[in-house]
């Protein structure tokens, strides 16, 4: 996982609601438990046509959003199946921020988990980012973690909220993982102390 702190790109506007993880990533990219290569399978079922060439109408097929770093979605965006894979699919592909009305609980937990800066905003925001993201090229976003803004391309400026811990976590690069590993002296004290007091174990 790598530290979130600001980001500058390129922002896609995607204008369906209910976008669910099947849509983010097909089922049939579930046979794999590495993280890199999904970027390809990231919305299949919308990016390529049944024969399997790019669909020109989409959005990240379009020349000015081939290398969005930040999506603005519409309402309810990672629901369905508990797949981990979603934000593993957002990452490979390059978009590190997803900004909405709101998220599915385990699609938005899973982002944390990963590195990726989900944020809910009011509709009226999302509206104004939704306008910003139509500029294709122009689309540009900057989003500031410790000041909690995101900055328009015409300066206009819209806060967020975030949980203290969850921002705590990006900002230092902490999954679960280093998460726990921030406690091994306490736990390589625990191990000594069982193995001296129980050494059969």
């Amino acid at each position: 996982m790598e530290k979130f702190t600001s980001l500058t790109g390129v922002a896609a506007p995607l204008e369906i609601t209910n976008v669910d993880t099947d849509m983010i990533i097909p089922k049939q990219y579930l046979k794999t438990i590495r993280r890199t290569g999904l970027g390809q399978g990231l919305f299949a079922e919308l990016r390529y046509k049944e024969n399997g060439t790019e669909n020109p109408d989409f959005v990240l097929n379009m020349p000015a959003y081939r290398k969005a770093k930040i999506l603005v979605a519409q309402d309810n965006f990672g629901c369905g199946s508990s797949r981990e894979h979603a934000p593993w699919a957002l990452l490979d592909f390059g978009i590190s921020c997803v900004i909405s009305t709101s998220f599915a609980d385990i699609f938005y937990n899973n982002c944390f988990k990963n590195g990726i800066l989900p944020i809910t905003v009011s509709p009226e925001n999302l509206a104004k980012l939704m306008d910003d993201a139509k500029r294709g090229a122009n689309a540009t976003l900057s989003v500031d973690l410790e000041a909690q803004e995101i900055r328009g391309p015409d300066g206009g400026v819209i806060r967020f909220e975030i949980d203290s811990f969850r921002k705590h976590c990006l900002l230092n690069c902490l999954d679960d993982i280093g998460l726990t590993l921030k406690k091994s002296t306490h736990i390589e004290a625990f191990e000594q102390k069982s193995a001296a007091e129980r050494p059969w174990l």
